[in-house]
């Protein structure tokens, strides 16, 4: 089957190298020069594990290409897929999908016979419908379905999630828009992957809830993180005791500065916004985004407290840019928050980060030195501020660590070091959510 997919994001990208591997033929349409150029060189504009080696093994198979003319892309297609970005809409918290709607007009004209349009951008409910219109509007000939089949994948582990998904959502109203949708998706129904077909309006709705219910989880994890500091609990053994019960599950139960990323912040908002436009708010949603913002400053606060009330003239190593590990997204990471007040409030910052640095600089204060490795970040700092639990920095040895820096102050917010461990080499350890006789000594 011949599929095109408009962009060559994070999802278009990851998602056009899967069906390919499923043996579609595919093209990837991007309007971005240098993306273009990049990924026709073999070069990948985002980092996620795996996807080089698919995207190179499938363009020389020839299933896989790119292209910058729309022509081109939706030639003989059976399928165009809609994945361009939809951020937060600057002012309200809206999505904003201006580039959804002027793709898919721009798909509508250069279509030359029967396609479902689908989007896999995340959209909220009555997008589909505004597309139909769209497409009608410029096109009152054209044969076509549209269709939502949200993506559900996790950046570090999205070609697994692709490959091996927990299920996927096909909104679609027409036989023969499931059909095409049902072949796409042959290799899934082979290894007995759960499909959901259902309306239009029900697969737009489920990912904003899927995504704002594991923010939730997220949120609540971290305030009791906070109450387990405050009466002596340990909020990993809360995680275990409650994560063990298969209705809450244990996933998404690991206390931090709080989400980030390219998919919680935006989503959150605009499931927010959607409740309250139809009269329905989302009281636990609108908390949500409230508590996690406020956490972000909180743990500049914790860093600032752990310093002795000011980080005025000392040096603040921080291990960890990117929202989460295995990415170089650096989308609402919590150490934009972080390193922006510890900067603002007169630290010097030593930062390491082992994919994110680049997507950083344009983002952080200017003073932020950049450096080699873990240690180099250390090297004569006053407090050390672990914000992305990248696996390298879990082995890191206490000892060297300590006769890098100049102080002991070592804030883990993410909790991968042992208490006991970072205590009997030197350091005064403050962690997240554990008690104070394993937090501090």
């Amino acid at each position: 089957m011949r599929i095109a997919m408009i962009g060559g994001g994070y999802v278009g990208l990851v998602s056009a190298a899967c069906f390919a591997e499923f043996g579609s033929d595919i093209t990837v349409m991007e309007v971005d020069a240098d993306k273009l150029a990049a990924l026709r060189a073999g070069r990948m504009p985002i980092y996620e594990p795996g996807l080089e080696k698919l995207v190179s093994e499938n363009v020389a198979a020839g299933r896989l290409a790119f292209t910058g003319d729309l022509g081109t892309a939706v030639h003989d297609t059976q399928a165009v897929f809609i994945a361009v970005g939809t951020p937060t809409r600057r002012g309200d918290g809206h999505a904003d999908l201006s580039y959804v709607y002027a793709a898919a007009e721009q798909v509508a004209r250069a279509l030359t016979g029967y396609a479902v349009i689908i989007t896999k951008s995340t959209v909220p409910v009555g997008t589909s419908r505004r597309i139909a219109e769209i497409v009608r509007t410029a096109r009152p000939d054209l044969d076509f379905d549209v269709a939502s089949n949200p993506e559900f994948l996790r950046e570090g582990n999205a070609i697994g999630d692709f490959m091996r998904p927990d299920r996927v959502v096909i909104g679609a109203e027409s036989d023969r828009a499931r059909d095409v949708l049902r072949l796409l998706n042959r290799p899934l129904y082979l290894i007995e992957a759960p499909i959901v077909f259902t309306g239009i309006e029900t697969a737009e709705l489920t990912k904003y809830a899927a995504n704002a219910f594991l923010a939730m989880k997220v949120t609540f994890i971290n305030e009791m993180a906070d109450l387990c500091e405050r009466v002596g609990a340990d909020v990993h053994d809360v995680a275990r005791g409650i994560g063990l019960d298969g209705r809450i599950g244990r996933k998404f139960l690991h206390p931090g500065p709080g989400y980030g990323g390219s998919c919680f912040p935006k989503d959150t908002l605009a499931l927010m916004r959607t409740a309250q436009d139809y009269g329905a708010p989302s009281r636990l949603v609108e908390a949500t985004v409230a508590v996690n913002d406020a956490r972000k400053s909180h743990m500049a606060m914790r860093v600032i407290s752990a310093c002795g009330g000011s980080v005025r003239g000392k040096t603040v190593a921080v291990l960890g840019l990117t929202f989460k590990p295995e990415t170089d997204d650096m989308r609402d990471a919590p150490s934009l928050s972080i390193v922006a007040r510890l900067a603002g409030d007169g630290a010097t910052i030593r930062a390491f980060d082992p994919e994110g640095m680049q997507q950083a600089k344009p983002l952080l204060p200017d003073n932020v030195t950049y450096c080699r490795d873990a240690f180099d970040a250390a090297q004569g700092a006053d407090a050390l501020v672990v914000i992305t639990e990248w696996n390298e920095f879990r082995a890191l040895s206490p000892t060297r660590l300590r006769d890098a820096m100049r102080g002991r102050v070592l804030v883990d917010l993410r909790n991968v070091y042992d208490p006991v461990a970072m205590r009997q080499a030197g350091f005064e350890y403050h962690c997240v959510g554990r008690p104070e006789s394993t937090r501090d000594g």
